[in-house]
């Protein structure tokens, strides 16, 4: 897993979306080093990150707690795109006290039985990523283990879901979501799915001032 560092405070993860990688997140970069250490990560099969072959959900999960092993950090905030919140609340479920808070940006774990997604046919060139992630990670979604549903009632990390009004259906989602975990809110900005790239002042606007009252819990 690679990535690399910008500001000085507490320290933050960012994970990225599926088939992007930590550059994704330059748009709100500064704005959020403002008052952060941040850690751009890209994800296996991703960036400049090695395309072992073997790619999961639980493998990403596993990549972030032991970056954080390598790095030293006790718990870090956690802020995931997509893809990237989905590892974001599996890490949360799997090690509770390494995760002093979570941005969840228009995605939290899947429910059963809530999306299809079949396989995509391979591109004819190359990508910036290796594309057997993507159907891995599709094939997760379609099928996801019931049990992440379930422990979202368990996360009692303080929780922002930063719903991106991409549909009726996500929304509703997104509100189930954050009614079950213990700590979370939510707020919407009209962006669509990428919303700090879209809207990266309406982001940083809801995501900076949660970060600094919650993320220096990790010191």
């Amino acid at each position: 897993m690679s990535g690399w560092v910008a500001g000085d405070g507490p320290p933050v993860l960012l994970l990225h979306g599926l088939g992007d990688s930590g550059r994704d997140w330059d748009p709100v970069l500064d704005g959020l080093a403002a008052a952060s250490t941040v850690f751009a990560l890209d994800l296996r099969g991703h960036g400049d990150s090695d395309r072992p072959g073997d790619y999961s959900f639980e493998l990403m999960r596993d990549d972030v707690l032991g970056f954080l092993d390598a790095m030293g950090l006790t718990s870090a905030a956690l802020v995931g795109h997509s893809m990237g919140a989905v590892v974001a609340v599996l890490v949360a479920q799997a090690a509770p006290r390494r995760v002093s808070c979570l941005v969840l940006e228009d995605a939290t774990v899947p429910r059963p039985g809530d999306l299809h997604r079949p396989p995509l046919p391979a591109p004819d060139g190359p990508t910036a990523y290796d594309f057997a992630v993507i159907n891995a990670i599709r094939a997760q979604l379609t099928d996801p283990d019931p049990a992440w549903w379930e422990n979202t009632a368990t996360v009692g990390a303080p929780t922002l879901i930063v719903d991106g009004a991409s549909s009726d259906q996500r929304q509703e989602f997104l509100a189930a979501s954050a009614a079950r975990m213990p700590d979370a809110r939510l707020v919407t900005i009209a962006a669509g799915h990428d919303v700090h790239r879209d809207r990266p002042d309406g982001f940083l606007a809801a995501a900076g001032p949660f970060l600094r009252r919650h993320g220096a819990a990790s010191l």
